[in-house]
């Protein structure tokens, strides 16, 4: 009798870095559309699309975030593109009325040097 071992899912990240510099644009693109969609699909077709573009598989949650230390000042410059649903995800900035998107760092980031928003 074979003993099977559980494995555990292995998390699917890119790097913002090794897009192109035009599949760049246009994932800024997608993920601009996805920060400004209304309710309904657009939201969830930008976020597929701009997944598929940095060839990532779709998230079930359909939500991808690219960390935000690239842009924190003295941040670590890491451009991990992640689905913004797994664990150890933090948020450092909540989105303003009208868009979509809140700031936030990859679970590792968020583990070795968080920047939580202030309460």
């Amino acid at each position: 009798m074979a003993v099977m071992t559980h494995a555990f899912a292995r998390l699917q990240t890119a790097n913002y870095g090794d897009l192109t510099a035009a599949q760049q644009d246009r994932f800024d693109a997608l993920m601009r559309e996805a920060d400004t969609a209304g309710t309904g699909t657009a939201y969830n077709a930008a976020m597929v699309d701009a997944a598929l573009v940095a060839g990532l598989p779709v998230p079930a949650s359909k939500d991808i975030a690219r960390c935000s230390c690239y842009t924190d000042a003295g941040g670590c410059g890491c451009d991990l593109i992640f689905d913004s649903h797994q664990d150890g995800v933090v948020v450092t900035a909540v989105n303003d009325p009208g868009f979509n998107l809140s700031q936030l760092q990859c679970p590792t980031c968020g583990h070795d040097h968080p920047r939580p928003i202030a309460d």
